[in-house]
């Protein structure tokens, strides 16, 4: 059995976590398997982030931090990434850990120009991801929760484009032979998204009614934590 290690990039709101705890216990939850050896590293408290092989597997979660402000923490991460692909140690990274292993391997990563996606919104895979092996099993069409402002503008060179919408045509790929980026959120359920639409609408001009009225469970979606605790732990 695989050490299974989540790189905590930073914490959601203290209104959200106070009862519903954090993005790493999102992710956990997701699993089948929840007694395997899980090792939490808070980036941002500068935990050490080690060496490790094929007999490791990452998670990366999401942030409230944006990738071009690069901050010290972010820029430690952001130089270790390249090292898993390397040695081939299976990696999944979701929302800020996608952004982030796209421009840590050449891709360009800022602001979309038409401002933040967030909701419940329909995702759709790219013929590529028919022969992969972490998104074949997927729907054609998913339903998958969303909150960022930050993209990946440009793949890396190397990256096979997997999935993609109409607000983000890169809202998933896969570089070398097992490392995973997911602009969407797998380890948000119905109940995270709604309360991310009424804190994210204190500070935005928001539709929360409308919003609100779209959010829906996402099985789809969370089978990629699914699929690759399957494949990799």
């Amino acid at each position: 059995m695989k050490n299974l290690y989540i790189i905590k990039c930073g914490s959601t709101f203290d209104s959200i976590k106070d009862d519903f705890r954090d993005f790493e216990d999102w992710i956990i939850e997701k699993l089948e398997d929840k007694n395997r050896d899980i090792f939490v590293l808070d980036v941002q408290k500068d935990d050490f982030l080690p060496n490790l092989g094929k007999n490791d597997a990452v998670i990366i979660t999401g942030s409230h931090s944006m990738v071009t402000n690069e901050e010290s923490w972010s820029l430690k991460l952001e130089s270790w990434l390249p090292k898993l692909i390397d040695e081939e140690v299976p990696l999944l990274a979701i929302c800020y850990g996608h952004q982030l292993l796209a421009k840590s391997l050449g891709g360009v990563s800022g602001y979309h120009e038409t401002g933040m996606e967030i909701g419940t919104v329909e995702i759709s895979l790219d013929e590529n991801a028919k022969e992969d092996e972490l998104f074949s099993k997927l729907e054609n069409n998913f339903k998958a929760h969303t909150i960022h402002s930050q993209t990946v503008l440009e793949l890396p060179k190397n990256a096979v484009r997997l999935a993609s919408n109409n607000h983000d045509k890169n809202h998933s790929f896969r570089v070398g032979s097992c490392a995973w980026g997911v602009q969407f959120h797998p380890e948000f359920d119905e109940n995270i998204m709604n309360l991310y639409i009424s804190e994210v609408s204190k500070n935005k001009d928001l539709d929360v009614k409308e919003l609100i009225s779209k959010s829906e469970n996402t099985k789809t979606s969370t089978l990629i934590l699914k699929e690759f605790e399957r494949l990799f732990l």
